[in-house]
């Protein structure tokens, strides 16, 4: 961007947060070095957007620590002609920078006013390859199916079937599984004979609500 008041903390957020911590994949890096983390904020957090944690941004939700962001990226081992769905648009951050990674990124968002804001920053960035919808994301976007990989950004009880459904063969799907308050990253691979998964490290994300995660009433 030109003029980016923000460019210097930007590539030292890529320097010092991810690839220092292992994260070696040029595509990944250059992708955070893109996207201005500072425009999926609200204002008054603009300053602290390349801080090494989450951020909050309304309605109970937060944008993920950039290294968590650059890790969930990571796993999903994308080579560019993937078509990814992503469960918690949230702000929009995470499918920007998987924007410029893949084919296609379809996004599902559970509260309406985030789900718009979202749409309204990636439309002003110029990203044209990330499709918003307002929606249940436990119960994944069965139009669009099968993914080669799916990523969740809110925390389940366990892994939901229905997105476990739409992986296609070949793919792979990360989310935290566990309590309300703190999980573990799984990461689920589908092959031919069926699906394999493994647990990374403890990570704290907000509840994944739905017909297929977590009820409103608990």
């Amino acid at each position: 961007m030109k003029n980016d008041p923000f460019a210097r903390e930007r590539e030292n957020m890529v320097n010092y947060q991810i690839a220092r911590r292992g994260i070696v994949d040029e595509r990944i890096l250059d992708a955070m070095r893109t996207i201005p983390r500072h425009l999926f904020v609200p204002e008054e957090f603009q300053r602290d957007a390349y801080d090494d944690r989450p951020l909050p941004i309304g309605y109970e939700q937060t944008i993920s620590q950039p290294y968590i962001v650059a890790f969930m990226t990571n796993v999903l081992d994308l080579h560019g002609n993937e078509c990814v769905l992503e469960v918690g648009t949230g702000s929009g951050y995470q499918a920007a920078v998987i924007s410029l990674l893949v084919k296609k990124v379809y996004t599902v968002e559970r509260i309406p006013a985030l789900a718009e804001q979202a749409q309204k920053t990636l439309q002003e960035l110029g990203i044209k390859n990330v499709e918003v919808h307002q929606g249940d994301g436990s119960l994944g976007w069965l139009d669009h199916a099968p993914y080669q990989a799916i990523l969740v950004t809110a925390a389940a009880p366990e892994a939901p079937k229905a997105l476990l459904d739409q992986l296609d063969v070949g793919g792979r799907m990360v989310i935290p599984v566990g309590g309300r308050t703190q999980q573990v990253l799984e990461i689920w691979r589908r092959n031919q004979e069926g699906l394999q998964s493994q647990t990374t490290f403890p990570v704290m994300f907000v509840p994944l609500k739905g017909k297929q995660g977590w009820k409103e009433e608990e």
